[in-house]
């Protein structure tokens, strides 16, 4: 009778204790990429801003790319050590990683030394977050009966949107008690700094709690494993299980959330004008409405299986993705959706003498006329095609105007730098002069619309997201669950999902087509689609031993 009165409360316990880390994670995590545009001004000031955009977002992935890695270390930690002990671990790594950023010194303070230790900080806290998932969705997995699994994990899920909505949360009101020009120049730090108090609440509610009966009664009958990675990956059925994991939905995943959190924010400030500030407003909105909504997908998962609501998220998202996403341009800026309909721009070069405008290592100097005029054009936002010219001169028709562009080759740093500063001056001047707007007019706003596009991709993102925990759970066994599935995790998440703002943004950047970085998701999410009608399986139900 007792145990029967105390078990609710354990429970509880157990989905707060496990979820308020993870959020505190992931509010670590998305700091950064919330953050991306700042970041780039300072720990990358040397480079020209398009390089510095794309560096910055290649950091962001940077941290995601040691995900797996993290996943590894920490998932045999998990799985000869105990689950308890290996995410006490990995908070206090994330958490103090973070809490480290906000000290470091700007490029102007300390030069390359500055961009070297943010980019060891974003290794650690990659290293940390590969471990910490796998924990967390199994404790409460391995804690929750078995026909509330789904919506037991899905509180799991909903923890990265609470962290996004804290890391948002706390960037807005920080940018809107300092102001833009305070933010930018030290107020960027107080969200990392601010971590630390996060970090002693998490330390504090994990230690409280014991150990996972799975793993307790796996170590009582001496059946933990010696050897997980062996186990999870040289064997053949428990390595086809996790392709399965990572081709069936965890590709879909990283392409799905990530294009819906975080690309957006790059499409909605750099390509169509958006104010920062007003960005964060609108993820944060969206985020808000996620959160129950991953419990939701959890809980109706438990009822009619795994299967049908994740395939029927990566199908909804995979149909919005271009019809949505042009429908958000013509909604956010209409103004410029006219112009470039009504006056599109062309680039007019010798296209032999055109590069990738794709350099995350910022070692590059892009001196071509056509490098300086495409890299410009990147900067500003604005969406082109391009033809070869006559006379192998480089020019930016806008309608029937037409800007001739300089080569900057020759130039030294300060010259190639004014070079590119005053072509860009009389970009601007000739789009405004052509009906391009200078920034979005949020009075111009179709907020309905928006927001209604907004909302279908979050379904979709939730619909995957939130049984995902449970699905992954009941694939592996108790030996090596937290290795094995950890790792196809933070492989889609880590590296589809973690590399998808740098590489879309890239994409358009070497297009000229501010829609062409949506081939990035459509792709993975397509691949996901068919893996998992051909080869996944329902688990709903199934018991963990």
């Amino acid at each position: 009778m007792n145990h029967t009165a105390r078990k609710p409360w354990s429970m509880v316990r157990v989905v707060t204790a496990s979820s308020a880390g993870t959020a505190f994670e992931w509010y670590d995590f998305f700091i950064f990429g919330s953050l991306a545009a700042v970041i780039s001004k300072v720990f990358f000031a040397s480079l020209e801003p398009t390089a510095a955009m794309i560096a910055a977002l290649g950091l962001f992935a940077a941290g995601f790319a040691f995900r797996p890695l993290g996943a590894i270390i920490f998932g045999v930690m998990g799985d000869r050590v105990g689950r308890k002990a290996t995410f006490l671990t990995t908070v206090s790594l994330m958490g103090g990683a973070t809490f480290a950023i906000g000290l470091l010194p700007t490029y102007e303070q300390a030069g390359m030394l500055a961009p070297a230790l943010l980019i060891l900080l974003r290794i650690c806290q990659g290293t940390a977050l590969g471990g910490e998932y796998g924990g967390a969705a199994i404790y409460v997995a391995e804690h929750a009966e078995q026909h509330r699994r789904g919506w037991a994990t899905g509180w799991i899920q909903s923890s990265a949107g609470i962290g996004l909505i804290a890391a948002l949360g706390v960037i807005l009101l920080t940018r809107t008690l300092l102001g833009e020009e305070a933010f930018a120049a030290w107020g960027w730090r107080i969200p990392f700094l601010s971590s630390i108090i996060l970090l002693g609440i998490s330390v504090w509610m994990r230690v409280k709690l014991s150990e996972s009966p799975a793993f307790t009664k796996l170590k009582q009958e001496g059946n933990v494993t010696t050897a997980p990675l062996r186990e999870a990956f040289a064997d053949r059925a428990n390595l086809k299980l996790v392709l399965i994991a990572f081709f069936g939905f965890m590709a879909a995943q990283g392409a799905v959330w990530y294009s819906t959190f975080f690309y957006i924010q790059v499409f909605l400030e750099k390509t169509l004008g958006m104010a920062g500030a007003t960005v964060n407003l609108v993820i944060m909105a969206m985020t808000i409405v996620s959160a129950p909504l991953y419990v939701l997908f959890g809980w109706l998962s438990d009822r009619v299986g795994r299967k049908p609501v994740m395939v029927g998220g990566m199908l909804l998202a995979l149909v919005a993705y271009i019809p949505g996403y042009h429908a958000i341009a013509e909604a956010v800026n209409p103004a410029l959706a006219a112009a470039q309909r009504a006056t599109p721009v062309v680039v007019e070069t010798n296209r032999a003498s055109c590069s990738v405008q794709f350099d995350p290592a910022g070692t590059r100097r892009f001196t071509t006329a056509c490098d300086v005029a495409k890299g410009q054009l990147a900067t500003a936002g604005i969406g082109y095609t391009e033809r070869a010219s006559a006379d192998g001169a480089t020019r930016i028709r806008v309608g029937d105007d037409m800007l001739d562009v300089r080569s900057g080759a020759g130039f030294d740093g300060p010259g190639l730098k004014a070079l590119k500063k005053d072509t860009g001056d009389q970009l601007k001047g000739l789009l405004a002069a052509n009906g391009y707007p200078a920034s979005a007019d949020l009075t111009a706003v179709d907020w309905v619309r928006l927001i209604g596009w907004m909302l279908v991709f979050v379904v979709g993102a939730c619909a995957l997201y939130g049984p995902q925990a449970a699905a992954l759970v009941e694939m592996f066994p108790t030996r090596i669950r937290y290795t094995a599935m950890s790792l196809p995790y933070h492989v889609g998440t880590g590296w589809v999902g973690g590399f998808l703002p740098v590489t879309s943004f890239a994409l358009v950047a070497i297009t000229g087509n501010i829609f062409a970085g949506l081939w990035y998701p459509i792709f993975f999410t397509g691949l996901s689609l068919v893996c998992a009608l051909i080869w996944m399986e329902e688990t709903s139900g199934k018991a963990l031993d």
